[in-house]
């Protein structure tokens, strides 16, 4: 079992930053290959970006490529999201997400636990 509880979300003009984190329990975190999601109001759920167990492979969606980076500490059972230029259709519920695997994933019908989201608004 792993619980997933994201912070960081909040209002931001466009162009700015922000920072998202997850923090995991379990003693199992390292299993896991984590994802973001994100999903804005009357749209699908939808990858945003994904990293391995050990963190040394990661994806994104093309809609984020350069701007966000994906990184994880799995001594701290961590991962973060740093998003930058945002935009504002960047705004949106952000997910965190832990995939039994040790791949990577874009599908979120695959992803074995979430959290409960954070708001992300990015003013225009």
């Amino acid at each position: 079992q792993v619980q997933l509880v994201e912070s960081g979300g909040g209002l931001v003009q466009a162009g700015g930053s922000l920072r998202l984190s997850c923090a995991a329990s379990g003693r199992t975190f390292s299993r896991y290959a984590m994802g973001w999601f994100r999903q804005a109001p009357g749209k699908e759920r939808e990858f945003v970006a994904v990293i391995n167990r050990s963190g040394g492979n990661t994806d994104y969606a093309d809609s984020v490529k350069g701007r966000f980076t994906i990184s994880r500490d799995n001594a701290k059972n961590m991962v973060y999201l740093q998003m930058n230029s945002l935009k504002p259709e960047d705004t949106a519920v952000y997910y965190c997400a832990a995939d039994y695997t040790p791949l990577t994933s874009h599908i979120h019908l695959e992803y074995d636990y979430w959290g409960q989201g954070t708001q992300v608004t990015v003013s225009s």
